[in-house]
């Protein structure tokens, strides 16, 4: 994740920075909550709020406040048409910044050690990070780490820490984005909270080592999955073709999709071109929730592997989960394109798109959000 490489780098460098999160906007923008820039004490800058332009200008004197008194502080910048225009806005609107200190070598920073924990639970399911914004009795960057099971760390009180209990456990399981909410707390305080939930990276579990595997593991580490890549052949499925997979299983594709564990986080592609055993892992992986299958090959062939998963018994809801011919239709022809094809269906069905041209109207979704390119 950005926010962990940005501390990481700090910490090795020693170097104290201003962190700037943009946490609310107001009319269509080119980056979403919980983006972060930094502004270290040299001036050198990582990342941006906007693209660029007057906003990041502001940010980074704002910036230059922060590192010098040590406060967090609340910066709201309001743009009119033009300034709008200059960074990617349709119209003048909006942004809500929180920008606060982080000395990630310093261990009592409680910046850097909100993330650290942060992304220590990551690992073992999931965290909300609150920061407070607004309210009574809480000072403003204050910040809050509320785990799975609603267990909760930092400096709260009996009622805040009841309230926090009650809303934000669900928006862990619900992988929830980043967001800014009111809390009505038990003895009528109204506080402001900025959310940032953390939890697992999504796993791309790609079966099968050929050409098209290649690209798809790179690409895919960097949108932000974890790649799984699984093979029988250790010729083809080794660090020397694959160094970007984080995960390389060499054996039995079928045997290690029975052990692997698919659920809600698992991204299942099949790129092997072979019967005996895209049958038995499409099988394994229809009786579960993974919320994509995709197997490359042609409608043909596509046909008769359905055909083989019917005599299996597999009902015909279940072999609509298949996504085949694999991807959106790019045109694609080199491994790369067909990696890019693949991976933007992937994203499509993520966020509950139909991949339509942004050009083009919107479309009506299953998910009941419209797809990009229509009225907003």
């Amino acid at each position: 994740m950005e926010t962990f490489d940005f501390i990481d780098q700090l910490r090795r460098t020693r170097t104290r920075a201003a962190m700037a999160t943009l946490i609310r906007t107001r009319g269509t923008t080119p980056r979403k909550e919980g983006t972060k820039m930094l502004v270290d004490e040299a001036g050198q800058i990582l990342g941006s709020v906007t693209i660029g332009g007057c906003v990041d200008a502001q940010v980074i004197e704002a910036g230059g406040e922060v590192l010098r008194d040590g406060r967090p502080r609340l910066l709201s910048l309001r743009l009119g048409d033009e300034e709008a225009w200059e960074i990617g806005l349709t119209c003048g609107g909006t942004l809500d910044i929180l920008i606060e200190p982080i000395h990630p070598s310093d261990p009592a920073d409680p910046t850097a050690r909100g993330y650290d924990a942060a992304r220590a639970a990551a690992e073992q399911g999931g965290a909300v990070l609150a920061a407070v914004i607004g309210g009574e009795g809480l000072s403003i960057g204050a910040r809050f780490l509320i785990g799975t099971t609603g267990e909760v760390k930092g400096p709260v009180d009996s009622a805040l820490a009841e309230a926090l209990r009650r809303e934000i456990p669900a928006r862990i399981a619900n992988q929830a984005v980043s967001e800014t909410i009111p809390l009505t707390l038990s003895d009528g305080r109204m506080i402001d909270l900025f959310l940032e939930t953390f939890g697992a990276p999504p796993t791309l579990l790609i079966f099968g080592a050929g050409a098209v595997a290649i690209p798809l593991a790179t690409f895919g580490k960097g949108l932000g999955f974890r790649t799984v890549l699984v093979d029988g052949r250790p010729r083809f499925a080794n660090r020397t073709r694959f160094p970007d997979a984080d995960d390389i299983r060499v054996g039995i594709p079928s045997e290690i999709a029975e052990a692997f564990p698919l659920n809600r986080g698992v991204w299942v592609v099949l790129v092997a071109h072979d019967y005996k055993y895209d049958v038995p892992v499409l099988a394994r992986a229809l009786r579960t929730d993974v919320p994509y299958i995709g197997m490359l090959g042609s409608r043909r062939r596509g046909r008769a592997i359905l055909d083989l998963l019917r005599e299996k018994g597999i009902d015909e809801g279940s072999l609509q989960r298949i996504r085949v011919p694999i991807g959106l239709d790019l045109g694609a022809q080199s491994a790369a394109e067909i990696a890019i094809s693949i991976l933007s269906e992937i994203l499509a069905v993520k966020y509950g798109r139909e991949g339509t041209p942004l050009s083009r109207p919107a479309v009506a979704t299953t998910s009941g959000r419209s797809a990009p390119g229509g009225p907003q």
